[in-house]
């Protein structure tokens, strides 16, 4: 789908792992949600903390995360990280994320998320269409 990658290298902490000096899984998902946020504010020209004002939504809520573990990032490992939208539906999208150590590919993940907005009748979270506009900032290279 698209053809926008963010990348971003950073070290694998203390903190991140578990008593065997690797990368606890749940971490993962942190450093997708990190990295997707990082990806919107690049592609969009919009910070983090105003992407709801600026579209009018409440934000882009995860609804599904996935990965395959394939190589273990370790304490003091610096890694390196890509993601892109890989789909774009009417009010979702799909987002691959793969993290890469010492070159080989070691997790390959992916997040379903919505373009969310409350619904001022019911105060319920609900979907809206993606706008046009945004969904080309991800196709331009």
């Amino acid at each position: 789908m698209g053809n926008f990658v963010s990348k971003r290298h950073f070290k694998i902490e203390w903190g991140h792992c578990d008593p065997a000096g690797i990368v606890f899984n749940a971490r993962f998902f942190e450093f997708f949600d990190t990295s997707t946020w990082a990806m919107f504010e690049s592609a969009l020209g919009v910070k983090q903390q105003d992407l709801a004002k600026t579209f009018d939504i409440l934000g882009i809520p995860l609804v599904d995360a996935r990965a395959t573990f394939s190589v273990p990032a370790k304490f003091g490992d610096t890694v390196e990280m890509h993601s892109q939208i890989s789909e774009f539906r009417r009010s979702s999208f799909e987002i691959r994320h793969q993290i890469f150590v010492d070159g080989k590919l070691g997790v390959d993940g992916s997040e379903t998320r919505v373009w969310a907005m409350l619904d001022p009748k019911t105060g319920q979270l609900k979907t809206k269409p993606v706008p046009d506009d945004v969904m080309a900032k991800f196709k331009a290279a």
